[in-house]
C-alpha cells in the first residue's frame, strides 16, 4: 500500500505536468492507495484556489477517485458525509470539519453562510458562534 501526498492527487486530477501526471497514474494503478483526510482537504483547497475548480468538480473528482477498488480514504464515512454535504452548497473543507466532529458536539462558526447552508441541509447541531446559545 502507498499513501499519497497532495501533489500526487493534484497532478492526477489536473494533468498539468505530463511527466508527473503519468507517474501519478502509474502509482494509482500499481496497487492499494491510501489517502489521508488532510490530503483530501489540502487537495480541495489547491484545486479551488489555484486551479479554479468549482465545488461540484471537486466532489465529482473525489467521488470517482474514492470509488476505485484499490483506493481507501482515512475515515471513509466522514469523507462520504462531507462529499454529500457539498451538494448543499457547503465547501468541502467546511464539510470535512463538520463531519469530523464528535457525536453530539455542537459545531459553531462565525461563517453565517456556512451555518445557513448546514441548516438548510438539515444538519443538526450547527450554530452561529455570534448568536446566543440556549
Amino acid at each position: 500500500m502507498v499513501a499519497v501526498d497532495t501533489n500526487v492527487l493534484v497532478r492526477l486530477l489536473t494533468g498539468d505536468d505530463p511527466h508527473q501526471t503519468a507517474a501519478a497514474r502509474r502509482l494509482l494503478h500499481a496497487g492499494p492507495v491510501w489517502i489521508a483526510k488532510m490530503v483530501l482537504l489540502e487537495t480541495s483547497w489547491v484545486l479551488r484556489s489555484v486551479y479554479g475548480f468549482e465545488e461540484s468538480a471537486i466532489r465529482e473528482a473525489f467521488t470517482k477517485l474514492l470509488g476505485l477498488k484499490n483506493v481507501q480514504a482515512e475515515d471513509e464515512s466522514c469523507v462520504a458525509a462531507a462529499l454529500a454535504l457539498t451538494q448543499h452548497g457547503i465547501e468541502f473543507a467546511d464539510a470535512m470539519h463538520l463531519s469530523s466532529r464528535p457525536p453530539g458536539a455542537v459545531f459553531v462558526s462565525f461563517d453565517r453562510s456556512f451555518v445557513r447552508h448546514a441548516k438548510r441541509a438539515a444538519v443538526a447541531g450547527v450554530s452561529d458562534a455570534g448568536a446566543p446559545r440556549p
